[in-house]
């Protein structure tokens, strides 16, 4: 009988590091279509941001933006991102499913990118030094934001 090993178990990420790999991630999606003419690379790489953002926003309001509120007594900061969260919804909605075949489609997923880069700075500057001087158990939170991403990503698979 054979032996079997076990995996070794993976590093949890904390919260922060995890949301911070998934900014990085659309970021350098975003570079990515500025820098394509292909309508086909184009509606592809879309889709991979609107999935990559629609999955972060829901483990953010789910799982990171209870704790953070919180831990932090916070009434702004995250009123604020869920308020930016809604804006990126509503251009989400708009582009899945046309084709990108005229200015509208370009202008639209600028401006999303433009406002993901708007959010991203204020929870990196703002929110995430506040939370890291937190008492919040950042590997837990992080372990758990992780299992729910791989849950939403398996269900868009």
């Amino acid at each position: 009988m054979a032996i079997k090993t076990l995996p070794k178990p993976k590093t949890a990420k904390d919260a922060i590091a995890l949301l911070k790999a998934d900014h990085a991630k659309v970021s350098a999606l975003f570079a990515d279509y500025e820098r394509t003419r292909s309508p086909a690379k184009k509606k592809k790489l879309v889709a991979e941001i609107c999935s990559e953002l629609s999955v972060h926003a829901q483990i953010e309001e789910e799982i990171f933006y209870p704790d953070v509120k919180a831990v932090l007594m916070d009434t702004i900061l995250v009123p604020e991102a869920t308020v930016e969260h809604a804006g990126v919804k509503d251009l989400i909605a708009q582009l899945e499913g046309i084709e990108p075949d005229g200015e509208m489609y370009d202008a639209k997923v600028n401006v999303l990118g433009e406002y993901v880069k708007h959010h991203v700075k204020e929870e990196q500057n703002e929110m995430f030094p506040q939370v890291r001087a937190s008492s919040l158990d950042l590997v837990a939170l992080g372990a758990r934001m992780a299992e729910r991403k791989g849950e939403l990503l398996a269900l868009r698979a």
